[in-house]
């Protein structure tokens, strides 16, 4: 696709000092361009020569293959709105008359008439950043982010085909910022409007931009799709600051975290100072400071910090259309933080939980398992299935792990306690009872692996790593005594 928009190492002084060292950059039509650095490496200086608001004094600046320095005033409006990060507020003025004059550039000859079309355009304008409905309001009475939303359908009505934007998201809420961020990304693919807009926030340049520019000192640093430029190491070199990687979970778009400098730990051992409790409705794990989780529990699944695990009883014939709400509503009831507790259900006698400890050398840990196999799944065939599991059975598995660990460690962590598991149970010879095979797990089984984040440091734990060797063991040894419990208990029961 041809470039609208073509800088050519250009670069700018002020004084004795030089902000831009020859940037250079393409801006395709319907593009979304964002543009990121830290304070004073340039941005709002290039966007203003983009405008040109400052003189260009080195290189080059095209627009639709015309020289920007060669078009009239009234040329350079129709073709560029410029939405500036701080605009003086003229008092008096309505909304509608402030929107009003960005038609300017589409006024003809000395004494211009305002047209309807002039009138349809203001309108469209003002309902498309939603302040339609307080058009005849005066702009010292609007907030930072409604007057922000009114400068902005101001550039709008002048109909540009680039769009220039100096942090469009600053004084809004997060409900502006959302709303106006989707419109203008609707607006470059159905209207063709490109966008050039600075960010400070890179989350929501990641989300919203087709490519990015990252300036630093007055540089181009890199330039690229968000999945390629947003990397840890890169974003450090520019902003000095550690920052972590992750995948958004809705959209395809890296999200960064930032991270303290100075991260504070205290050497007391967290699995050391556990509390421990149970009776006939639920085992409930305390930890004094949160542990870094990954579960499939019922409440809390995926990764998420928590200080408390609950194993609650529930009778065999519970039936819930939603049972993730109904225990949360549990865990409120008796003063959970649902945001920090992991939570999971079992049919089976609490009293017959396992808690094992285990410590070799740097590696310590702390499982508690539960275990009921009345639903025994083989998850190989149980694709031949052809009845629902009629009977109450889980085998509820938590961790703990003294250390740090990675995402990788966690998931490996996940396959090493599965496998122990699966392993337990063939040993224990027990079978799918539809299939006759032997079970590899139960068909509402729930692991927790949760860590101090403190402490040694495990980058892995696949089953032939010290933290595997230690997790496989005790996860097994802990579900072959759940599951004895549990056989002598339906032994007793007939």
């Amino acid at each position: 696709m041809k470039a609208v928009l073509n800088v050519c190492d250009i670069s700018h002084r002020y004084d004795d000092k030089t902000v831009l060292q020859k940037v250079a950059f393409e801006v395709e039509k319907g593009e979304f361009f964002g543009i990121l650095g830290p304070n004073g490496s340039g941005k709002t200086t290039l966007l203003k020569l983009l405008s040109r608001e400052l003189p260009l004094q080195e290189g080059a600046i095209t627009l639709n293959g015309v020289s920007l320095a060669s078009l009239s005033s009234k040329q350079l409006a129709q073709w560029i709105a410029v939405l500036p990060q701080n605009v003086d507020i003229a008092f008096g003025y309505t909304v509608k008359e402030t929107v009003e004059l960005g038609r300017y550039a589409h006024q003809r000859g000395l004494f211009a008439k305002w047209t309807d079309a002039d009138e349809r355009a203001v309108s469209a304008a003002l309902a498309q950043v939603g302040m339609l409905a307080k058009e005849t309001q005066t702009l010292d009475r609007l907030s930072g982010g409604e007057r922000q939303r009114v400068y902005l359908a101001r550039a709008l009505v002048q109909e540009p085909s680039l769009l220039l934007l100096d942090e469009p998201t600053n004084h809004m809420d997060i409900s502006q910022q959302i709303l106006l961020l989707d419109q203008l990304k609707q607006w470059t693919k159905e209207k063709q409007l490109t966008v050039i807009a600075i960010f400070h926030d890179i989350n929501l340049a990641s989300m919203y931009c087709d490519r990015l520019l990252l300036l630093h000192e007055g540089k181009v640093a890199n330039i690229g799709e968000p999945s390629d430029l947003i990397e840890e190491e890169m974003l450090k070199s520019v902003f000095g600051a550690s920052v972590r990687r992750q995948a958004h979970p809705v959209v395809a778009s890296p999200l960064i975290t930032f991270v303290p400098n100075v991260v504070q730990e205290n050497e007391e051992h967290i699995l050391d100072s556990l509390t421990i409790t149970g009776n006939r409705e639920q085992i409930v794990v305390a930890s004094p400071r949160p542990l870094k989780v990954l579960s499939s529990a019922v409440v809390g699944a995926g990764f998420q910090w928590a200080t408390h695990f609950v194993n609650r009883h529930v009778p065999k014939d519970y039936d819930c259309d939603d049972p993730e709400e109904e225990m949360r509503q549990y865990l409120r009831n008796r003063s959970f933080d649902v945001h920090q507790t992991i939570g999971m259900m079992t049919a089976v006698y609490l009293e017959d939980a396992v808690i094992v400890r285990q410590k070799e050398g740097d590696v310590s840990l702390v499982a508690i398992v539960t275990a009921g196999v009345g639903n025994a799944v083989d998850a190989s065939v149980a694709w031949k299935r052809t009845e629902a599991i009629g009977c109450a059975g889980t085998i509820n598995i938590v961790v703990l792990i003294e250390g740090k660990l990675t995402e990788a460690a966690y998931v490996q962590a996940m396959m090493t306690a599965t496998e122990a598991k699966a392993k337990a149970l063939c040993d224990a010879g027990v079978v799918d009872p539809e299939t006759g095979t032997i079970a590899t797990g139960t068909s509402t089984d729930c692991l927790a692996i949760a860590a101090s984040q403190t402490g040694p440091m495990y980058e892995y734990a696949g089953t032939v790593t010290p933290l595997g060797k230690a997790l496989g063991r005790l996860v097994y040894e802990a579900t072959a005594e759940a599951l004895q419990k549990y056989k002598k208990r339906r032994g007793e029961a007939r």
